[in-house]
């Protein structure tokens, strides 16, 4: 079979696209570095500019207001445990890649769901993507993102946009789609434009399915915070990393325990919004 076709060399044909793109778009690339750094930086500064004993009491009462009193109390005993451990700053340096991450997915991909769900012809465009997107091995985003952003929090930025902004893609589109065709019908009869049909109705009655997007992307971009450590990202994943190469068990037992923490309290404050405010 080799003989009969020769090799595609699609290897070539994908360096030399990414060469392209780095010799004619460089200064593009070093202005999003400049504004997703700058992000994290900021996010960063603010969490570990505020005392833990000032911002576990604030996290709690959001957490008690936002969803139930045994998330609340969860979240205090949670994050009481990760600043006894000393994870703290770390915790706040995942958590402001994190809220980067998701910030960046949201604002990208509630109006990519929202055009997909009024054109299929953008929606049957960008589903392919969106696969394309997630099944595609994490560790492949790495090497163009350290292609064109070099070694450090930006690349593990991008690497988790792309992971985790399908879902909001695609729940946004389905939540919308899924609001009765009588009510969208009720709407134009009463003459509604195309922006408030989207504004009063629309987006209210998907809310709970934009939020559900909203929670699996904020989980996906977590999930990527230990790959993101191995090329410069701070926070856990890096004590979760240097702890696998070191074969320190109880120390990756700490840092892994400090991430599924924050985890549970991001998954639950979200959920909970997301029911609560139907």
């Amino acid at each position: 079979m080799e003989n009969l076709f020769p090799k595609v060399p699609l290897d070539k044909w994908v360096e030399k696209f990414v060469d392209y793109l780095g010799a004619h778009l460089g200064g593009l690339f070093d202005i999003i570095s400049a504004v997703i750094a700058g992000w994290v930086d900021l996010f960063s500064f603010l969490f570990n500019g505020v005392p833990a004993g000032v911002f576990i009491p604030i996290l709690t009462l959001l957490a008690w207001k936002f969803s139930k009193r045994s998330i609340a109390l969860f979240t205090l005993a949670g994050l009481l445990l990760i600043s006894n451990l000393g994870y703290w700053e770390n915790t706040m340096e995942t958590l402001a890649l994190v809220l980067t991450a998701a910030l960046i997915s949201i604002i990208v991909g509630i109006p990519t769901g929202i055009l997909c769900a009024r054109k299929d012809t953008a929606r049957d465009l960008v589903m392919p993507l969106l696969d394309f997107m997630q099944t595609m091995p994490a560790f492949v985003y790495l090497i163009p993102a350290i292609f064109f952003f070099g070694l450090g929090k930006v690349p593990g930025v991008i690497a988790s946009v792309i992971f985790a902004m399908p879902p909001t893609i695609r729940l946004t589109n389905l939540g919308i789609r899924q609001v009765p065709a009588e009510l969208i019908e009720a709407a134009d009869a009463f003459g509604s434009t195309p922006t408030q049909k989207l504004l009063k109705v629309q987006l209210p009655l998907a809310k709970q399915t934009i939020m559900a997007g909203i929670n699996q992307c904020i989980m996906l971009a977590l999930s990527m915070v230990v790959i993101a450590s191995m090329i410069g990202a701070k926070g856990l994943g890096a004590d979760v990393y240097r702890a696998v190469t070191q074969i320190k068990i109880g120390v990756g037992f700490e840092a892994g325990l400090a991430i599924v923490v924050l985890a549970i309290i991001l998954d639950r404050m979200t959920q909970n919004i997301g029911r609560k405010h139907v």
